[in-house]
């Protein structure tokens, strides 16, 4: 997983008024807390948050604090991003402090790869779930898992348990839910 940098200031007034000034300034409120720290109101740019959040790691990405004295230097991920609705830009960020010794728990995407014998017989793919909870160390975090459906035929599926995980990492879901299955073709007596 690639480490990000993110600038940084830190906030002296709190509260819904300083929140707006600073959105119409052009900042993007937010807090940064974690385990033996007090919460720290800050203000970031939303282009560098924009960027830092980016890619396929998206909220997962490590970032880098820099600025806001003693929060220079510290490694954080987001755990919120509240986004106004009609716009899609950021309002508010929460930025989780972590240890890159503790494990921690995040939601990873699944990207299904290959065309299933069952599709290329006339069945349609029925993908269950986009994403899974895994629990690994920060420098463990995939950016995704692949799933491989090229084998999987008509009223098969492929499950929790049957995902090829790269080391360190551990799924919190049932190992017996289904991920994908593909149906039969509509109107078809199979």
């Amino acid at each position: 997983m690639s480490q990000q940098i993110l600038n940084v200031e830190l906030r002296e007034t709190v509260g819904t008024g300083s929140c707006r000034k600073l959105r119409s300034a052009g900042k993007v409120p937010g807090i940064v807390y974690g385990k033996g720290m007090e919460s720290v109101s800050v203000a970031v740019n939303p282009k560098e948050l924009k960027a830092a959040v980016a890619g396929e790691g998206g909220l997962n990405h490590l970032i880098t604090l820099c600025g806001g004295d003693a929060l220079d230097g510290i490694t954080v991920i987001v755990s919120d991003l509240q986004k106004d609705c009609l716009r899609g830009t950021a309002t508010h960020v929460d930025l989780h402090k972590i240890s890159m010794t503790e494990k921690l728990r995040v939601t990873i995407p699944l990207t299904f790869v290959g065309t299933s014998i069952g599709v290329k017989s006339g069945g349609l793919l029925d993908i269950l779930l986009h994403e899974i909870d895994v629990e690994c160390l920060p420098s463990n975090i995939p950016e995704q898992i692949e799933v491989n459906v090229a084998t999987l035929a008509i009223g098969e599926y492929i499950h929790v348990g049957d995902l090829l995980l790269p080391e360190g990492v551990k799924v919190l879901a049932e190992v017996k839910a289904s991920l994908v299955t593909v149906l039969p073709k509509p109107g078809s007596a199979e």
